[in-house]
């Protein structure tokens, strides 16, 4: 398992299409800064460019390096989460959350 260290700059407000990408990219994902993230994957940081390059226009930046595990960090901190799995159930909770229907009297 290979970390990466992948951090970009958008140009156009697409922010939330390619943070999605990322987070998908491997087994575990941490965003310690607002567009610098950290991806666990078995993949190589060229296979993960090309997942991520059509989120991204030709005035966007992107930087993929492969890392070691270990930081300096001041006023930030780095919490790892694990990719969601397809099969899972979601833990995810839109609020107000939608009454239920009644059940109907036969």
């Amino acid at each position: 398992m290979r970390t990466y260290l992948i951090t970009y700059d958008i140009a156009a407000p697409t922010r939330h299409q390619i943070a999605s990408a990322i987070m998908a990219l491997g087994d575990a994902w941490a965003r310690p800064l607002d567009t610098t993230w950290y991806v666990q994957s078995t993949d190589r940081a060229a296979a993960l460019e090309g997942k991520l390059r059509a989120h991204l226009d030709s005035e966007d930046g992107l930087l993929i390096q492969q890392v070691e595990a270990s930081a300096v960090m001041l006023n930030t901190a780095l919490r790892w989460f694990k990719k969601r799995r397809q099969d899972a159930p979601t833990n995810v909770v839109a609020f107000p959350v939608p009454a239920l229907p009644e059940a109907r009297a036969a």
